[in-house]
């Protein structure tokens, strides 16, 4: 008889067997929503003045990376409607490819700051110390890596549809006709299939 402790464990392993199958279904959509509800946060935030702690830092590396053509006061929003944009296309999945296109350059922009400002983002020592504001960019690795299976996942469901599946190859022209041949050579009585053999051997190319 089985013990009570023995039936808890594979109850508990029936559980989460279940919770792993259902979960993979829905995975990558949870993955795209949370990293599109982050998005869409932290812009809303840079719509307020002074509510971002990371709009300094950010307004000043596009004021860089654009040569001062973008002043502060034009970047913030900017890039407050960048965040938004890329947050609700990932959390509805609306033009996906786009969105996550203008993620990625978002991105480059992002980490850009660790080499254009380098006495913002970093104590200097041996090993460099990310500051405060080093270690909020170089969290954003998790959401890169996050986007990246959003973008394979779709790639790989986009190769498995129909217009990429492959169609059979073709049998040669009279492949069915000997195949008959042989079929009836088989069941037909000796003298037959001494006839079916020359037949078959005097084939061209055979």
């Amino acid at each position: 008889m089985e013990s009570y402790p023995a039936r808890v464990v594979r109850s508990g392993r029936r559980r989460a067997d279940v919770f792993s199958r259902g979960y993979r279904r829905v995975a990558p959509v949870v993955l795209r929503a949370s990293v599109g509800l982050v998005y869409l946060w932290f812009g809303v935030l840079k719509f307020i003045p002074g509510a971002s702690p990371a709009e300094d830092l950010a307004t000043r590396c596009m004021s860089l990376l654009t040569l001062d053509l973008v002043p502060p006061g034009v970047s913030r929003p900017l890039l407050a409607v960048m965040e938004v944009a890329i947050g609700a296309g990932l959390v509805t999945g609306l033009l996906l490819r786009v969105v996550l296109a203008v993620f990625f350059v978002h991105m480059a922009g992002v980490f850009a700051t660790l080499v254009l400002l380098p006495n913002d983002v970093w104590v200097h020592g041996v090993p460099p110390v990310p500051t405060l504001e080093g270690q909020y960019i170089l969290k954003n690795v998790v959401l890169i890596a996050a986007c990246l299976t959003v973008a394979t996942r779709g790639e790989e469901r986009t190769r498995s549809g129909p217009a990429f599946s492959r169609a059979p190859e073709p049998a040669p022209h009279d492949d069915g006709r000997l195949a008959a041949v042989t079929l009836a050579a088989a069941a037909a009585p000796g003298p037959r299939a001494s006839a079916v053999d020359r037949l078959t051997f005097s084939r061209p190319g055979a």
